[in-house]
């Protein structure tokens, strides 16, 4: 009998194991069951509640047709749930918002990968996670993942450019101090500049936090490495 309970139980692992669909596999559902030209119009990827990975995706894509020029497409369980035009619409040009696919290296995945690092690494737990790809002020791919308590409450926000994993901003995180924002300066001397000359004791517990930060984005080069994902190879393989 117990050997029959084990069987059962290796035969019930595979699907127990599977996890949600990442983001790239949501647009995959989109290119293969609509058309695949809507993948060159994607201007924005969003998930919610994901437990790592969201159950449910809304892709946002360009569309000339449609009111407003954007239309909404929901995918789940690995297919199209639904389209609708949505109520606000992109602002300003649809095309400088519009994602270039060619420069997508990290899949929601390993944006994960990053993120739970950088919790880790600043002793914040978190139960839930929402993710956004989107363009910056640059026009390039960033993920914004939010990580959450059981309750939904935001406990920190990590910024990873999705072309080369680093990480851009990170917000509310480093050992409870909630701050506004850590942001870099996107060019070769990256740095987080959050201390000041008033306060001694003030500039001791900054300076900490910038050396997390560093270390963060120290992590994240080597978890990019190890994650990275080019969208354009697995676009060739559908």
């Amino acid at each position: 009998m117990w050997k029959l309970l084990l069987a059962s139980l290796l035969l019930a692992m595979p699907a127990l194991a599977q996890e949600n669909p990442s983001a790239y596999e949501a647009l995959r559902v989109v290119g293969t069951q609509l058309d695949r030209q809507m993948v060159g119009r994607i201007i924005s990827v969003t998930g919610v509640d994901g437990d790592p990975q969201p159950r449910r995706w809304k892709v946002l894509v360009g569309d000339r047709r449609a009111s407003g020029g954007v239309r909404e497409i929901t995918v789940e369980d690995n297919r199209i749930k639904s389209q609708r035009v949505p109520n606000q619409s992109v602002t300003g040009s649809t095309d400088g918002a519009t994602i270039n696919t060619a420069r997508l290296n990290l899949d929601s995945t390993g944006a994960y990968s990053v993120a739970a690092h950088t919790a880790e690494t600043s002793h914040v737990t978190f139960s839930l996670v929402s993710y956004t790809l989107r363009t910056d002020e640059r026009g390039n791919p960033v993920w914004i993942v939010t990580l959450e308590d059981r309750a939904r409450r935001p406990v920190g926000t990590i910024h990873i450019k999705a072309a080369d994993g680093r990480v851009s901003r990170v917000e509310g995180m480093y050992q409870g101090r909630n701050m506004e924002q850590i942001e870099q300066d996107p060019g070769e001397g990256d740095t987080a500049e959050v201390a000041s000359e008033d306060d001694p004791e003030d500039n001791i517990v900054k300076r900490h936090i910038k050396r997390l930060y560093r270390k963060t984005k120290e992590d994240a080069r080597r978890i990019f490495l190890k994650s990275k994902r080019s969208f354009k190879d697995f676009v060739a393989r559908w």
